[in-house]
């Protein structure tokens, strides 16, 4: 008698099985050390993709709660260190400016620009980010973002509009 092939089950299922489990406790993990609700929300989804992606790949990482968890502790810490690299680009950026005599101005300006920043769109923020702050050619930015070169000169013609035009109508000091 011919009994059914069993098939490994698969972690992609596996993963969608503890997303209702799993999704209250990253989201906590993340805004006990974040903080913020909306950042806490982003970087659960970035943990979220982050493991689907995982989940694709050979060999194939054993799903779990606490696995999910580390993959928060990497992405937060993704995240101050793309906060530390904007700081110090703004640093910098307030630093080679000569009209920038007073130090109140400068802080208040890069005060304004990382406000700005922080309100753009995610997409817009990381190209913005790479391509001015980092320093990157398009190229590396549009690796990094998984586009094409074009589409990411597309995308950051989009978020230097998007930020001119935020600049411009923030509130705040000038």
């Amino acid at each position: 008698m011919n009994q059914p092939r069993r098939v490994a089950p698969d972690p992609g299922f596996a993963l969608l099985e503890l997303y209702d489990a799993a999704l209250p406790q990253v989201y906590g993990y993340l805004l006990a050390r974040c903080g913020r609700r909306e950042l806490a929300e982003d970087l659960t989804a970035e943990t979220f993709l982050a493991a689907v992606d995982a989940t694709r790949r050979v060999p194939t990482p054993a799903v779990s709660v606490a696995w999910l968890v580390g993959v928060a502790r990497h992405k937060l810490v993704d995240h101050w260190r793309r906060q530390e690299r904007e700081q110090r680009g703004l640093r910098l950026a307030s630093q080679d400016c000569p009209e920038h005599d007073d130090p109140w101005g400068a802080a208040l300006d890069a005060l304004r620009v990382e406000a700005v920043l922080a309100a753009l769109g995610p997409h817009h923020r990381a190209a913005l980010t790479l391509r001015y702050l980092d320093g990157l050619p398009v190229p590396q930015v549009a690796k990094h973002l998984r586009r094409t070169v074009h589409a990411t000169e597309a995308l950051l013609t989009r978020a230097r509009a998007a930020f001119r035009h935020a600049y411009d109508t923030e509130e705040g000091p000038r």
